[in-house]
Formats: structure tokens, sequence, C-alpha cells
């Protein structure tokens, strides 16, 4: 069993030290601004001029619509009232073409908890150590091969650790999805009918940029339990 024993708890650190490599690339790479979105996904900021043109040429399509229907040319059909419908068309067409500088902004606001959220100083630890200390309990707490329930124990923890990071992960290529498709949302503004899509664009937005600040919150919790059970694993 000493030859198992020793596979296993290298494993079990290889595992460990693949977290402590994942955790750096993926908090350095994450944020609330679309650098590394654009570095993998570099089309969307070449299409997102398509979709400005679109969603301008929406809105001038449904000025002329709703004017048309103003004006009795077709009889029976509820229109909007033509000054509100002009100033909401001009409104929105100026919106849209300045659609990336208000997402700019908008995440600029929302960057500032997530980089506190990351520069908060905790003590430096490495997982690496984790698997060191599970061995030390086990030691004192069981019998039989006590490398081999450190490495169960251990590759449960990776899971779930890894899960939380592709959550993030998952939230960060959403929150591009929507800055990038965001002017078409903006059209939808400009038509009474279609108001409530980008009403609930924006909560979407909003709520994706919440949801990544409280991702980054939770990952930065888990490494400080863990650093606190690695300093004083006995005393549980």
């Amino acid at each position: 069993m000493g030859i198992l024993d020793g596979i296993v708890e290298w494993l079990a650190e290889q595992v460990m030290n693949g977290l402590d490599l994942i955790t750096t690339s993926v908090l350095g790479a994450l944020g609330c601004d679309m650098n590394t979105f654009l570095r993998y996904f570099p089309a969307a900021e070449t299409m997102y001029k398509i979709f400005v043109a679109t969603a301008i040429g929406l809105v001038l399509l449904n000025w002329i619509w709703q004017l048309f229907k103003n004006f009795g040319l077709i009889a029976g059909i509820e229109a909007e009232d033509p000054i509100r419908l002009s100033i909401r068309s001009v409104l929105f067409i100026l919106l849209i073409y300045n659609c990336n500088q208000i997402t700019d902004l908008v995440l600029g606001i929302a960057g500032t908890p997530y980089g506190w959220i990351l520069d908060s100083q905790l003590d430096p630890i490495s997982f690496s150590d984790f698997n060191s200390v599970l061995l030390t309990i086990l030691g004192v707490c069981a019998n039989g091969s006590i490398a081999l329930i450190a490495l169960i124990l251990v590759l449960i923890l990776a899971w779930n650790y890894i899960k939380l990071l592709f959550e993030a992960a998952e939230r960060y290529v959403l929150l591009g999805v929507l800055i990038y498709t965001a002017p078409m949302a903006f059209s939808m503004g400009s038509a009474q009918s279609t108001s409530n899509i980008f009403k609930s664009w924006c909560r979407m937005f909003g709520g994706q940029l919440f949801l990544l600040i409280m991702n980054a919150w939770c990952l930065r919790l888990f490494t400080s339990m863990v650093g606190s059970f690695i300093s004083n694993p006995l005393s549980l």
C-alpha cells in the first residue's frame, strides 16, 4: 500500500496545483471590462457596427410607419402621438449611436466594487497546501488508506470549485453578448409597443453585472475559507 499511497498523494497534490493555476488565470481575466471577451471573440467588435446600423434602420422604419398611420392613411389603426414618437425616435437614435460609451460607463461603475473585492487584502494561500493538511487530519481521525480518502475529498472540493469558476466565466461571456448586441435592444425602446423588450434588456444587463460581482465575492470567500482552514485545521 505504500506505493499506492504515494501515487494517490501525488495525484491529489497535482489536482490542487491545477486549482492554483486556474484561480490565478480566471480571476485575473474576468472582470467588468471586455478586454478578455474581445481577445477570444474579436469578431464581436467588427459585427457591432452591423448591429448599430440595423438598429438605427429599425428605429427609422418604425418612425415612418407610425407617422404613416397617424396621417390617417390607414383608418381604424391606433398610432402613437407623432410629437412624442419623434422625440423618442431621435433620442433612441442618439442612444444607439453612443451605445458603446453608455455600456462602458456602466461597466466602469460596476467595475469599482468588483475591483474592491479582488483587491481586498487576504492572506496568501496555496491550494496545494490543502492536501497536506487533509492528510494530517485524516492521519489523526482515520485508519487505512488515508491518502485515498484525501484524494476523494480533494476531488470533491476541486469539482465544486471548478463549477463555480465556470459559472463566473459563463456570466462574463453572457455579459459580453448583451453588450455587443445592445443596439438591437435600444432600438426596441423607440416604440411604445416594444419598449418592454428594452426594459427587460436593462434588467438583464444589470442582473448579469450584479451576478458577476457576486461570483467574485463567492470565490474570494472560498479562498479565504481555505486559507483559514490551512492555517488552523484542527480547530473545527
